[in-house]
């Protein structure tokens, strides 16, 4: 009995956590996409990249430093590195040097370089919050088109629940002969487009949810929802405001049009580049090197010159000490003719100049397309809104009085279907209207600086 009850309550604990599916909330599905996001986690790489790019503009301003060692050994005939006098004999020989060079002047090019990098890295970061502000616009778009299934799915089922009362009050005044069955069979078609309608809404529910989760990069479809809220139409101050003034505002801060002036400023910059190519380059060098030979022969000092030179083969710590040297200098390139390979850059450069400021123009004109296309879709929505709630309302009365007749038999059951019908479609279109409108405003309150946000 004991262990009964243990199983008992371990299944009970079991099925009430994987009953427990999270219910997603906007503002969780639009913080989650924005972290979790593929394309956002590529930019946030491309961003480093960029950083990695600034530390190798800064490294041009640095000398550089390098070390070699080599080690050879030649048999027969061959030159003593020590004397230049050729020898028949085997010798091996280790040379080791450290060389340095640096750039002084280079037409600007690394001053520009650097610049451009520190641009680039602003201009990255606007691309990626420009990719954010897409992910949160298409993420409320698709949780609003959740919500709005749901609510249609709300309203197709208490229709078909008062359907279904109706069917059953026919059936029994069938039974009795109050009624003809041809009234029991109208309602009974009724109820069955009424369920189909219900069908075909889960399934729109369910196919928005889907696309949901797939913005979300979520692949566990079956246990993905959303909560259970509904929003009401929220207040906003926006329209008081015209078009030109939103506009005005969106260019202060939208991502997409700080992009564009970016690459402006990056391909100004390039250009810059490009005609430091024309300019001299000045450069300077500083070599230190040593060697060691087996066969090595120096001289020995003090001895009389009037006797046989003798010759002496130093260790190899003296011979680093003997054969060391150091060489320094200056080096000027002067650029005279190559191929007009570097004018020709330049052109392309100003070229490219000229297309990132069209490009910028044509940002401009869109984001003020887009803007006046949503201010106009804003009042036409609500106004569609509006009229669904008048019609709602007179649909509902008019399907009232029908009920009433028909259920004292003044009103047949086609006739009565009809009423309901258009009562059902005027409810679908209160919803669509709602949720079209809410989205449209929230697209407008987004150019003008307001965060996406529904409670």
């Amino acid at each position: 009995m004991k262990y009964g009850i243990a199983l008992a309550t371990l299944l009970f604990s079991i099925g009430t956590i994987t009953g427990q599916v999270k219910k997603w909330t906007l503002q969780e599905c639009v913080e989650y996409a924005v972290e979790n996001n593929l394309t956002i986690e590529q930019l946030e790489l491309d961003l480093k990249n960029i950083e990695i790019d600034k530390a190798d503009a800064l490294g041009n301003f640095l000398p550089t430093l390098s070390a070699n060692s080599t080690f050879s050994s030649n048999t027969g005939f061959s030159i003593n590195p020590t004397n230049n006098l050729p020898t028949n004999s085997t010798q091996n020989n280790v040379s080791a040097g450290l060389n340095t060079n640096v750039n002084i002047f280079n037409g600007l090019r690394n001053r520009y370089q650097m610049q451009r990098a520190k641009l680039n890295a602003i201009a990255g970061q606007y691309r990626l919050d420009d990719i954010k502000d897409d992910i949160r616009l298409n993420v409320a778009n698709a949780y609003l088109d959740v919500v709005s299934n749901k609510e249609s799915l709300k309203i197709s089922q208490a229709q078909y629940a008062v359907t279904e009362q109706d069917l059953q009050r026919t059936k029994e005044l069938v039974d009795s002969g109050v009624v003809p069955r041809g009234d029991l069979l109208q309602i009974e078609a009724t109820a069955a487009d009424q369920e189909q309608q219900v069908v075909n809404a889960e399934g729109s529910v369910q196919i928005a949810k889907i696309a949901l989760a797939q913005l979300l990069q979520i692949t566990d479809y079956a246990n993905f929802d959303t909560s259970d809220q509904t929003f009401e139409i929220p207040l906003s101050d926006v329209l008081n405001n015209a078009p030109e003034t939103i506009f005005a505002k969106a260019m202060e801060f939208r991502n997409d049009i700080k992009v564009s002036e970016s690459n402006i400023a990056l391909a100004e910059k390039d250009l810059q580049i490009s005609k430091g190519a024309l300019l001299p380059s000045l450069g300077a060098f500083a070599n230190y090197g040593t060697r060691y030979s087996d066969v090595a022969q120096i001289p020995v000092a003090g001895l009389d010159p009037n006797s046989p030179p003798q010759f002496f083969t130093p260790n190899f710590t003296d011979q680093l000490w003997i054969f060391d040297g150091v060489a320094y200098g200056v080096q000027l390139n002067v650029p005279i003719f190559n191929g007009f390979s570097t004018r020709n850059n330049i052109k392309r450069a100003e070229i490219a100049v000229e297309r990132a400021k069209v490009q910028l123009e044509v940002d401009k004109l869109d984001l003020e397309a887009v803007i006046n296309q949503a201010y106009v879709n804003v009042k036409a929505f609500f106004k569609a809104y509006e009229a669904a709630e008048k019609t709602v309302e007179a649909r509902r009365l008019a399907y009232n009085y029908s009920k009433e007749r028909f259920d004292v038999g003044l009103m047949n059951a086609f006739e009565f279907s009809q009423e309901q019908s258009r009562l059902d479609d005027a409810e679908a279109q209160v919803v669509r209207t709602k949720y079209d409108y809410i989205f449209r405003l929230k697209i407008l309150e987004f150019y003008f600086g307001i965060p996406i946000k529904l409670d």
